[in-house]
């Protein structure tokens, strides 16, 4: 595990191996998907949707003090190291302006789905309140139920229903609203089709066994996992819409999963006359991805966000 981790943040809490003795005591049904590999190290199937669930309500627990923690199985099970790296990048983005990391701002966190994993983390690393939205109301109804558990999150940590799938900041933002920053992690395939296809080259590539067309191995759900166009148009129309709250939101940021898609992202940020683009690279292991931020907000009068 740590050769796989050695790219993380720095200030990423999760560097170095699991400690499985830990992790099982926050959550003991853990300790049935735990094995010892060829190598003599701890460690799960990160192809058995359950036990990476497991670990993530472990993680989240032991790391952030988040209780009760849960998902249907069929929604997606994101990787808790990468997801706070996402936040920690930002949190660098941010400070860039104020020379330290700033505390008491609001982030917006779109297709925030039912595991809420970036407000939990962003709340708990920084301090932050967060503003969830998702349109799924299956996925809305259990990222309530974890903050319903969490009751001591309610007054920093809220959600908001996104009642129309054609936009991402409009019924969301209302004139008044003001964001530092919005992140999202977009649906990355454009089919159903392709979804399942990167399941299994997935799976391939972890050398596991479990490659059954209809497990996903990190679950998910269509507006989880896929849109009509892909990762390109969801987030060109995030770029277009994001002109529109220009002066409400100071770094509009996603994650980009594919490298060649940033240069038609950067002509269209171009055209809408942004003040400053960026693009930040992360990487866990072998995984490489990217956080492109944008801001149409002048230097002189970012201070006035902090």
């Amino acid at each position: 595990m740590t050769a796989e981790k050695s790219t993380l943040h720095p200030r990423n809490l999760h560097w170095n191996s699991y400690d499985f003795e830990q992790l099982i005591s926050c959550v003991p049904e853990l300790k049935h998907y735990v094995f010892v590999n060829s190598y003599g190290n701890q460690t799960i199937n990160f192809s058995i949707s359950k036990a990476v669930k497991l670990l993530n309500k472990a993680l989240l627990q032991h790391f952030y003090g988040i209780k009760n923690w849960d998902i249907p199985d069929e929604n997606l099970c994101p990787p808790i190291p990468g997801r706070a790296d996402y936040v920690h990048y930002l949190a660098d983005l941010l400070a860039e302006n104020s020379k330290e990391i700033p505390k008491n701002i609001k982030g917006l966190d779109v297709g925030t789905g039912a595991n809420l994993v970036y407000p939990l983390i962003a709340h708990q690393s920084y301090g932050w309140k967060m503003l969830g939205t998702d349109i799924n109301e299956k996925s809305f109804e259990n990222a309530q139920k974890i903050l319903d558990q969490n009751p001591d999150f309610s007054e920093n940590i809220q959600l908001k229903f996104q009642t129309d799938s054609k936009f991402i900041f409009k019924n969301i933002l209302s004139s008044g609203d003001k964001f530092t920053f919005s992140m999202c992690n977009p649906p990355f395939h454009d089919s159903e089709e392709s979804a399942m296809k990167g399941n299994l080259r997935k799976t391939k590539n972890l050398k596991k066994s479990n490659t059954s067309k209809n497990n996903l191995n990190f679950g998910g759900q269509q507006s989880e996992l896929w849109c009509e166009g892909g990762e390109i148009t969801f987030i060109s129309k995030m770029i277009q819409e994001s002109a529109e709250f220009s002066s409400q939101i100071l770094w509009f940021t996603t994650l980009v999963s594919k490298k060649e898609n940033l240069f038609k992202l950067n002509s269209l940020l171009n055209k809408l006359k942004t003040v400053e683009v960026k693009t930040i690279d992360m990487a866990q292991g072998q995984k490489v991805s990217r956080i492109l931020a944008w801001t149409f907000i002048p230097k002189e009068k970012r201070k006035d966000w902090f």
